[in-house]
């Protein structure tokens, strides 16, 4: 009798080691091993963290050249020591390995296209392998290896590189099993070796973040919807408010120095709905224009006719993108006062880069000093030196440039091989490179991209553009180009002034930067650097004819004609992702611009003396909405209170006693963004429904220019409709259909503008525990503070450049990616209250003697 039980037990045993070594299915994804995961002396378990770690690391390397001190602050800041430049940046990978290593190799995954390599074929509703296939296809991984040969030709940058790299490799070589990151053993891989090409695809993830964002597609469909006057008018060239980077009229050119539009232009490319003949070479520089709104708000219909019909036609829909774009805000703000506005008399800098707030933070704070340098600031985990800081004589700083550097090309192939295309009147051979995409759990899919003059062919046959036409279309984009960005940061790490300044900008393509600069010296200084190709007027708004190549890009704008505002009279140089020239600049300026942001910094730069900064401080925290200031008396004039009911007026009394700041706990900024959001689709919803496929919505610069400006604006009446309505209308009608959404918000006690706009700071597997959610504060967008929901100030720095140099910073994370760590979340807090730490440039016996040390790190040659 006693063989059955031992056979039972025998089978439950076997039975556990079975389903403890699966992976189960849970909600569209699966579970990690659980025996793994469990495990006490492997599993999450290893990943707590003891409130009192002292992080102590001896080590020998035959990869250094001599010796590396690293002291770790009271908040887990390295300030780094090194006999030379290559074994700081040893420790720098090192470094960034320990604290960040699952976050910079899940990017460079992401960047590569080999997600389904670790997530399988799909993750809850997304399909990864699409997300795969989309990166693969815009030439992520071809730019990186351009780039990489263009970075590793250069001496210093490879040794740089090689350096880091080795670091990383060694911290990955040391690494015990229940060390490794918690996201490894939850998703059930272990990280791989570190390679200099990691790096460049984590510099060409970046370009795509912050240089990828365009709409030629949905702009090509407006053109079939829209006249060029009418098209103009939506999507203008300028804006009447506008505050350009560099002052309007300092950029004096004569018009025939503007680029000449092709001959075959205004049959090839001007191809608007058949309405009033526009001379496109000659169309009036109107007045805004601002990012795209996501227009699947707006139903999407099929085509209209002129006149009105009796019913809304039925939504249509177009094909989904696999990877949603780069956000429209991803911007910055950034500013440097000269020292005559200054109480100390020496000049100021201030920097947020507004990006996307994840856990870990995309910033990894830290000291490097070497005998060439000693600089302070923020790095990115992935990459050597120091991106945003100071050094001992000066600080520097960026912001995004906007500027559209990527377009499209409709080619023409000579068959379904694709061996040959049509341009300039013969048949091209296509080259062609395989990417093989991994799918965790077995099987695998071959990418057969064609390359062509423009670039590679993303949309073909095999994977459909997003308005499902059926045709093949290259990309063409500066980020493919061979460049050496982290040339620019290794010499701003050591500029000593203005002169180096230029020299460092001069290595960097993509993406486009506003890049600031201000030194003991008294020099502040300004410049929009890039790589931007010279375009005539809407070059690359459309979809372009890539049989041709009068379509093509006319060179790239030289260096010198990146002008630079070098010590103003004014006294200080600033920017918010706004227009860099006038519409006067000889190159057409294409790409989405902020307008509010810029309003607002050059208002209170203006009028600023005797700054200090605590100024900076509430300056760079400032909630004022300039847009609510130029809409609200619009609104008002329109809005006929007569007849409105006294539950109605209850939230127009609210906006009309609005003291224009979205302070979190405010109510009006939340009545102003439904009612805003109403009007907008009571205006331009008719219009942009008159096509199945995706338009653009226009800008609140566009609409809120034109309304102050024209009661009976073209759009205001609505073209399903018999009778022609009027601006009063619209406004009454905008306004009640958002009382609804008001009432409710009330109702859930999410009235307050902290409570509706929400957000936080997400980790970015999207897992909620490991994220810090519902952070209720103010700010927004068009708003000096950018704060919108998962997105925006990164990392606030403020830099006065006394002999002494008196910095502060902050951002929205913690040093340590590691969920089960105090310092993971620590800054996080203080970030959301406008709260600063006092940041420097310590000595090694400084450090040394701190009485806050959280470890030390020693690396030495082995002998």
């Amino acid at each position: 009798m006693r063989v059955i039980p031992s056979i039972l037990g025998a089978a439950v045993t076997i039975g556990l080691i079975i389903l403890l070594n699966m992976q189960l299915p849970v909600a569209g994804s699966k579970t990690p091993r659980l025996g793994s995961f469990l495990c006490p002396q492997t599993g999450f378990w290893q990943n707590a963290e003891s409130a009192n770690t002292l992080y102590v690391v001896q080590l020998k390397s035959d990869k250094l050249k001599g010796k590396v001190e690293v002291y770790l602050d009271d908040r887990l800041v390295p300030h780094v020591y090194a006999d030379n430049e290559s074994d700081a940046y040893f420790a720098q990978g090192y470094l960034h390995a320990k604290f960040r290593l699952w976050q910079m190799e899940f990017q460079t995954y992401y960047a590569s296209g080999r997600l389904s390599e670790i997530l399988g074929p799909k993750s809850g509703e997304n399909d990864i392998v699409k997300v795969d296939q989309h990166f693969r296809r815009l030439g992520m991984v071809y730019a990186a290896e351009r780039s990489l040969t263009e970075m590793e030709n250069d001496k210093t940058t490879k040794e740089a590189l090689d350096a880091y790299t080795a670091g990383v490799n060694n911290y990955i070589d040391q690494l015990d099993a229940s060390e490794i990151p918690i996201e490894y053993k939850l998703l059930d891989y272990k990280p791989e070796h570190w390679t200099n090409l990691k790096t460049a695809l984590f510099v060409k993830y970046m370009a795509y973040d912050l240089a990828g964002r365009e709409e030629d597609f949905e702009r090509t469909n407006a053109r079939s919807v829209f006249t060029g006057t009418e098209y103009e008018k939506l999507y203008p060239y300028g804006q009447d408010l506008m505050q350009p980077i560099i002052p309007k009229n300092a950029v004096m050119y004569e018009p025939d120095e503007r680029l000449p539009v092709p001959a075959i232009a205004d049959s090839l490319y001007f191809t608007f709905k058949p309405g009033p003949v526009v001379d496109s070479t000659a169309m009036a520089l109107a007045d805004s224009t601002l990012p795209a709104v996501d227009s699947t708000k707006i139903a999407a219909t099929p085509a209209a006719k002129p006149t009105k019909p009796a019913a809304k036609p039925a939504k249509a829909g177009a094909v989904k993108p696999a990877v949603p774009k780069p956000d429209k805000d991803n911007g910055s703000n950034n500013w440097a006062l000269a020292g005559n506005r200054t109480q100390s008399g020496r000049p100021i800098l201030c920097n947020d880069p507004h990006l996307g707030l994840n856990l870990p933070a995309i910033w990894y704070e830290m000291q490097i000093s070497t005998p060439a340098y000693n600089a302070y600031g923020v790095s990115f985990p992935g990459a050597p030196y120091i991106v945003i800081g100071f050094n001992d004589s000066c600080a520097f700083g960026f912001t995004n440039a906007e500027r559209d550097v990527k377009d499209y090309y409709e080619i023409q192939f000579k068959d379904s091989t694709m061996r040959e295309y049509w341009y300039n009147n013969t048949w091209r051979s296509t080259s062609f490179r395989d990417e093989v995409i991994k799918i965790k759990g077995g099987g695998q899919r071959v990418e057969h991209i064609a390359m062509t003059i423009w670039g590679p062919v993303m949309y073909d046959a095999s994977y459909p553009d997003p308005l499902n036409s059926g045709k093949a279309y290259a990309c063409k984009w500066m980020a493919h180009e061979p460049s050496n960005e982290l040339k620019t940061f290794s010499l701003l790490d050591r500029a000593k002034g203005y002169i180096d300044y230029l020299d460092a900008l001069s290595y960097f393509k993509c993406p486009g930067q506003n890049m600031i600069f201000a030194a003991k010296s008294g020099d502040i200084a300004i410049r929009q650097q890039g790589m931007f190709p010279a375009k005539w007027r809407r070059q690359g708004d459309f979809v372009m004819p890539g049989t041709d190549s009068s379509f093509g890009w006319q060179g790239d704008v030289a260096i010198e004609e990146n002008l630079t505002m070098y010590n103003p009279g004014r006294g200080y140089v600033s920017s918010a992702n706004q227009y860099p020239y006038d519409t006067t600049y000889p190159y057409y300026q294409g790409g989405t611009f902020e307008l509010f942001r810029g309003l607002t910094i050059d208002r209170y730069l203006a009028g600023m003396e005797n700054a200090t900064v605590v100024d900076m401080q509430k300056m760079q925290t400032d909630n004022y909405n300039t847009f609510a200031e130029i809409a609200r008396p619009v609104l008002l004039k329109y809005l006929d209170e007569s007849m409105l009911n006294a539950d109605e007026r209850k939230y127009v009394d609210l906006f009309k006693n609005w003291n224009l700041r979205s302070d979190a706990q405010e109510k009006a900024p939340t009545v102003l963004q439904l009612w805003w959001d109403s009007l907008t689709v009571c205006i331009f919803r008719d219009e942009l429904s008159q096509s199945g496929k995706p338009l653009p919505m226009p800008e609140k610069a566009t609409l809120i220019e034109a309304l102050a400006r024209d009661p009976n604006y073209q759009f205001i009446d609505d073209i399903y409709t018999p009778e022609k309505e009027t601006i009063q209308q619209i406004v009454l009608k905008a306004y009640r259909m958002a009382i609804p959404a008001m009432r409710k918000q009330e109702q859930d006690d999410r009235l307050e503008w902290g409570a509706y706009k929400d957000g936080g700071v997400r980790h970015l597997l999207k897992q909620a525990a490991f994220s810090r959610l519902h952070i209720k504060s103010g700010g927004g967008e068009n708003i000096i503070n950018a704060n919108k929901g998962f997105h925006g100030p990164s990392w606030r720095m403020i830099v006065e450049l006394t002999d002494e140099i008196n910095a502060y910073g902050v951002y929205p994370g913690g040093q340590n990616g590691n969920p089960g760590s105090k310092y993971y979340d620590m800054f996080i807090d203080s970030w959301a209250a406008g709260r600063y730490y006092k940041i420097e440039i310590a000595s090694r016996l400084d450090m040394a003697k701190h009485k806050g040390l959280t470890g030390k790190l020693t690396f030495e040659k082995k002998s």
